[in-house]
């Protein structure tokens, strides 16, 4: 398993980007790199998300949890100018969303159908290089550095089809890795994933987060893996979909996968989630 670096802010590197740090009355605050306000998205007739108000720092890792239907995908969507709010605002580094973003990067569930069977592994990566216009003498060098910092450095030459589904996962977000992005949303990448493969991604996701200047947006159903991940979760609550709370991730980095979970910080910030998740289910 592969030894994660400790997540830093912007300019000195030295603290934990998360709002569950106290922060020094003489530190700057942390920058917002996404904004959402009084974000309410209709559609077909049916208002699937309604009043978010949500600041994402620079740097942080914010995981979005809730039961099925309260809207976790269609506000990931939203911040890709992928739907388009309804009513109020969202903002990526000052800049309206009004459509997709080079700097933003979505990863998807279901690689399967994200990644080109008739391309190649480094091809696939390759494609985000040529659709912004990377010089092609520069190509090659950072595509197989791309691919070794995922774990596929051997790999290639194999088409997806030769690759397992983790190892498919890893070269998803290689490609999105190529973008250069400064926010990469990530909607379930690890649901379809047997645990152990799961568990080392989210190993991975965290030490690539450490070492690169990016803000992650991270989707998911499992409990644990959010509060495992993440510098915030928020849950949202149903009919529509509403941010119902907000629980500070007050807890060290770099995180174990042993140690981490058995800490009681841990226990009781996935019990006050567990808790929020079977009121709204009532």
């Amino acid at each position: 398993m592969l030894k994660q670096a400790p997540t830093q802010p912007v300019k000195d590197r030295e603290m934990l980007m998360s709002s569950a740090v106290k922060v020094k009355p003489t530190d700057p605050a942390p920058k917002k790199l996404i904004e959402l306000s009084g974000v309410s998205v209709t559609l077909g007739g049916r208002t699937i998300l309604t009043d978010v108000d949500l600041d994402i720092a620079d740097g942080e890792i914010l995981c979005v949890v809730g039961g099925s239907g309260t809207g976790k995908t269609t506000l990931l969507r939203a911040i890709a100018g992928l739907v388009p709010a309804s009513k109020g605002a969202i903002a990526v580094a000052g800049e309206p969303v009004r459509a997709p973003r080079q700097d933003v990067a979505v990863v998807f569930q279901d690689y399967g159908k994200a990644l080109l069977p008739w391309r190649t592994a480094y091809a696939n990566v390759a494609l985000a290089l040529e659709a912004n216009k990377t010089p092609r003498k520069e190509r090659k060098e950072i595509i197989h550095g791309l691919l070794d910092k995922v774990g596929l450095g051997g790999h290639s030459e194999k088409y997806p089809s030769e690759l397992s589904g983790g190892m498919q996962q890893r070269l998803q977000i290689a490609r999105c890795l190529a973008q250069r992005p400064s926010v990469l949303l990530m909607d379930e990448p690890f649901g379809a994933l047997d645990a152990m493969t799961r568990q080392d991604l989210q190993d991975e996701m965290l030490r690539i987060a450490a070492t690169g200047d990016m803000t992650i947006f991270f989707v998911t159903h499992d409990l644990e893996e959010a509060v495992y991940l993440g510098d915030r979760v928020i849950g949202l609550a149903p009919d529509p979909g509403r941010i119902g709370i907000t629980v500070d991730v007050d807890l060290p980095r770099p995180r174990n996968q042993l140690t981490t979970r058995e800490d009681g910080t841990f226990l009781q910030r996935r019990r006050e989630l567990f808790d929020f998740i079977q009121e709204t289910e009532k």
